[in-house]
């Protein structure tokens, strides 16, 4: 007896991602339907996903819940797999996902979405596959799911029951050296300024100081990013940074007052 499993869409925000999304659409080519919402790509973007057949739409970006959304809603199934520009299946996970997908067809059992694995790169290498890796509510029933309003780091939620395929791992291609982390630091620390002003965080002080260095020993040791030699260390040291750079910078907006 054939299986038949779910009908679903792979939706993909882009803006100048020539570098990697021809990875991203090729590692999820077996989609039934392909969603590339572009925000103004001047690189060779766009020509990569019309190679890989992608339904393209332009729209100015605004934030990134907001373009997400957008995206999902383009979707021409109610199943979407949602993922970065940057990021790329495994076999293991397109696996995975055919089987959650039929489970999904039969109702066995009912799931309104499924988290992923994912693995990040550390510069010049990858997680070591014994280290903790954080898995992400990736594939999901777009009817029961809305992308929140995080400022940042926007991510789908659904009122349904979630479950975890553990052995579909991603890849993240997001930090190939040192100075992309740090810029991405950088710019994520400014983003969440305005957020955590209006929740008019407590003890900054506290937190600037006790933080870091908690979070460091948290991935470095408790995740095992150990296992990672000098690129373990300095991922973590860097988070570490980030970490203290979030409440340093509304330390700072707090002292200087309205603008």
């Amino acid at each position: 007896m054939t299986r038949v499993r779910e009908k679903f869409s792979l939706v993909v925000t882009t803006f100048n991602n020539a570098a990697t999304l021809d990875h991203c659409l090729s590692s999820a080519a077996f989609a039934d339907d392909i969603v590339v919402l572009d925000s103004g790509s001047t690189d060779a973007t766009l020509d990569i996903a019309r190679t890989q057949r992608a339904r393209i739409f332009a729209q100015p970006f605004r934030d990134y819940s907001t373009q997400k959304q957008a995206a999902i809603d383009k979707a021409a199934h109610d199943w979407v797999l949602l993922l970065d520009a940057d990021e790329a299946l495994t076999d293991a996970a397109r696996v995975e996902i055919e089987r959650a997908l039929e489970h999904v067809s039969l109702n066995q059992p009912a799931a309104a979405g499924f988290r992923l694995p994912r693995r990040e790169q550390m510069f010049w290498t990858f997680q070591h596959r014994w280290s903790w890796t954080n898995t992400h509510l990736r594939l999901f029933d777009r009817r029961r799911t809305r992308m929140n309003a995080a400022p940042v780091h926007a991510a789908p939620q659904t009122d349904g029951q979630v479950r975890t395929l553990r052995r579909a791992v991603f890849l993240h291609y997001g930090e190939p050296d040192i100075a992309t982390k740090v810029a991405k630091i950088n710019a994520y620390s400014t983003g969440l300024v305005a957020d955590k002003l209006r929740r008019r965080q407590r003890f900054l002080g506290v937190r600037m100081v006790a933080y870091p260095p908690v979070f460091f020993i948290r991935q470095y040791v408790f995740k095992r990013y150990f296992l990672d030699g000098w690129a373990g260390f300095i991922s973590a040291a860097t988070g570490a940074y980030y970490v203290f750079l979030k409440y340093a910078k509304v330390y700072e907006a707090r002292r200087r007052g309205p603008q």
